[in-house]
């Protein structure tokens, strides 16, 4: 009997659970066995977790039903290691620990928040990198009275969209913004001077090169000394990848993240692709990809397709990966899609206002719908039996046919 090829897909997120939909699309189910691991039994919108947090109830996802009928086997479990070299993955649920072990890895836990060693960060700010963060986010904001304090610290797309969310949706609060250099300054002209007009129209006060230096239960302290009271503070300004990559052997950077080539194949472990933010990616002009949703859809096609090339031998497809705007919500009526480079610097144009808010929408929806429909995110394509031997399956050391292909 033809032993199957075994895919294992650790994390669920955008990149995760889009990855495992397209790769049950181009393979064969008979030829492998496709195994989906996650935490959690249905999927996150993380790009609203602002919303969850003011209280906005978001639309349930489960896993089961998004990969009914696909061939995907889901395993809902914490990961707690990887022996990489051994080509085993250890996950644990409330019952038991277990080991499975894998041909092909595709490496999609994500990132979480990062309070970068301020002192009282992480025992008093509020995190809306994940659900449970911002569900204790919403259970604060509906306990504090008309005129406290809230304050937002990171001036990026998450502290923008956070300020402005809250804002709009307590206008009884008084919000603050804390943020590092200028408000949006890395927009164009025209996005800044949007930006500014709605924050002064949701009365939101914003503290310019203002970096936190500490997080106290009522109040937060900046570089310059400046103590800003907050019954509520709010933590964005950037993100870290989850630790389990950094304690194996795969090769990752100084910041933890899994480093691959242009398929997101790992350098040191080629039966080994990582996608999403947990992968260190050089995006246009040799930059690395910033972790976001529109760097993780790409790259989790890329490695889907790729991963499907060499185990039927034919040419590895390539993804092109570049951006073209950011959008901005800032508040449910207003936001900003700002034109981009595809390297991600600004350009002079920029979408603003309403129309804008009804472009941000469009995309958040688009992308959960990719998600909630994994295998029509891939077209229709002849798909060939997978080559298979003894194990381990040639996944590591690539058929000919398909070096050869790939050179072509």
């Amino acid at each position: 009997m033809q032993q199957q090829h075994r895919i294992i897909v650790l994390g669920a997120g955008y990149s995760g659970a889009i990855a495992a939909g397209r790769l049950a699309k181009r393979l064969r189910r008979e030829d492998v066995a496709l195994t989906l691991v996650n935490a959690e039994p249905d999927f996150v919108e993380r790009v609203r977790m602002h919303q969850l947090a003011v209280g906005q109830e978001l639309r349930p996802r489960p896993f089961s039903e998004m990969f009914a009928g696909t061939g995907v086997s889901l395993k809902y479990a914490k990961v707690t290691g990887i022996d990489a070299d051994r080509r085993t993955v250890t996950v644990a649920d409330a019952e038991s620990t277990e080991e499975l072990a894998y041909d092909t890895l595709v490496y999609a836990l994500g990132s979480g928040w990062s309070t970068q060693g301020v002192p009282g960060a992480d025992e008093h700010a509020h995190e809306i990198a994940d659900r449970s963060g911002a569900l204790r986010l919403r259970e604060r904001l509906a306990a504090l009275a008309a005129g406290q304090p809230v304050v937002v610290v990171g001036g990026g797309l998450t502290g923008l969209e956070a300020a402005t969310e809250i804002a709009e949706a307590r206008p009884d609060l008084d919000v603050h913004l804390a943020a590092r250099g200028e408000l949006g300054d890395w927009l164009s002209p025209k996005g800044r001077t949007h930006v500014r007009k709605v924050f002064d129209g949701l009365g939101i006060t914003v503290h310019e090169h203002s970096a936190v230096t500490e997080v106290a239960p009522d109040r937060v302290t900046t570089a310059d000394g400046a103590s800003l009271p907050s019954a509520a503070t709010v933590w964005t300004t950037g993100f870290a990848v989850h630790p389990i990559a950094g304690a194996t052997t795969l090769e990752v950077s100084g910041t933890g993240r899994i480093v691959v080539d242009a398929t997101m194949r790992s350098l040191s472990h080629p039966d080994v692709y990582a996608i999403g933010d947990a992968a260190l990616v050089a995006g246009p002009g040799d930059k690395p990809l910033r972790m976001s949703c529109a760097s993780g859809v790409p790259t989790a096609w890329q490695a889907a397709d790729a991963i499907a090339a060499r185990l039927t031998g034919t040419k590895v497809p390539k993804t092109p990966i570049r951006y073209f705007n950011q959008c901005i919500s800032l508040g449910r009526k207003e936001g900003l899609i700002q034109y981009v480079t595809a390297d991600d610097r600004a350009r002079s144009a920029a979408l603003t206002g309403r129309l804008a808010a009804v472009y941000k929408e469009v995309i958040c929806k688009g992308a959960a719908w990719g998600v909630a429909h994994p295998t029509l995110g891939a077209p229709a394509r002849r798909r060939p039996v997978v080559r298979t031997g003894p194990r381990p399956a040639p996944v590591t050391g690539t058929p000919a046919t398909a070096q050869a292909a790939e050179r072509g």
